[in-house]
């Protein structure tokens, strides 16, 4: 359970660019895939190229938000559908990243990470590994809710909130697409680069699904604990992640089929899409029954 716990505090930076381009820019962007993959390429070939670990992953960072613009741009300047954009973009990245890795599957299990020290030091898998995620994760949280309540941050909510009224006010909602896709894949790919180190490879197919994922992680941290304000929000979605991975973890200590996972996610996904709505029927179905009980009793009363 304790590497549930590690598993689902790294991919929370992954539900954390999911968040922004899901919720805030409300931009369906399935680039997602492909550059998790990418960073975690990159990571890797350079790692195992004698790389400091840091430099590594920081050129991971910027290998996602290369893919993130390339989106954007396909998007605003092409006027591709912003599904179809995605989906080139990732279809793209699958080549590119082999050509990174130069093959299917990179091993990093004799190589120097960002890692090594919690495994030297026989932390992973304990309380203390969980602490420096959940730091890790609570760091680029806390950046993020800074960026959105900046004016730049401002001007990407309104541009997902109502692009028309936006740009009435000379802001450039094509720069703040394209802003917001880099910054979104610059996280995922940083999940993947850490989530290489943490498993000791970097493999081409690690990324498929992930979209499902990060959709489950954002819908049901905050269908658990609510988005009233983009600090909860945030945290919501971290959160999120760690139940996610936490059920999954839980469905395999059951004895379910691995291969079953990604239909185990996309059933997450649809019961916390349809569990709320059902509970808003709920409620509203209760209150007209009450109001059809007080208007009957006050008809009898009229009657009498």
């Amino acid at each position: 359970m304790i590497g549930a716990l590690e598993l689902g505090l790294i991919y929370g930076l992954m539900a954390l660019g999911v968040y922004l381009t899901f919720r805030i820019l409300d931009f369906p962007d399935l680039t997602v895939d492909g550059s998790f993959t990418t960073g975690a390429a990159v990571a890797a070939i350079l790692i195992v190229g004698g790389t400091n670990p840091l430099l590594a992953t920081l050129a991971a960072i910027a290998a996602g938000l290369a893919a993130g613009a390339i989106t954007g741009i396909l998007h605003t300047k092409g006027k591709i559908n912003p599904l179809l954009a995605g989906i080139l973009t990732q279809v793209g990245l699958y080549s590119i990243n082999l050509r990174i890795m130069g093959t299917s599957n990179l091993s990093l299990l004799r190589e120097d990470t960002l890692l090594t020290p919690l495994r030297e030091g026989g932390l992973m898998g304990t309380a203390v590994a969980v602490a420096i995620f959940a730091v890790v994760a609570l760091v680029f949280k806390v950046l993020l809710d800074w960026f959105l309540h900046t004016d730049l941050g401002l001007a990407l909510q309104a541009t997902g909130d109502n692009a028309e009224m936006i740009r009435s006010f000379g802001v450039s909602t094509d720069r703040m697409k394209v802003l917001g896709l880099a910054l979104s894949n610059g996280l995922v790919a940083l999940c993947g680069a850490l989530i290489a180190q943490y498993q000791g490879y970097a493999d081409i197919g690690m990324g498929i699904g992930l979209i499902v994922a990060g959709l489950a992680s954002v819908i049901i941290g905050q269908a658990i604990f609510g988005s009233r304000t983009i600090v909860i929000a945030t945290l919501a979605v971290v959160l999120g992640s760690v139940v996610y991975r936490v059920v999954i973890q839980l469905a395999l200590m059951v004895n379910l089929d691995p291969n079953d996972m990604k239909l185990i996610s996309a059933v997450l996904v649809v019961g916390a899409l349809v569990l709320p709505q059902w509970s808003g029927s709920w409620r509203i179905g209760s209150r007209l029954g009450v109001r059809r009980t007080q208007v009957a009793g006050t008809t009898t009363k009229v009657d009498a």
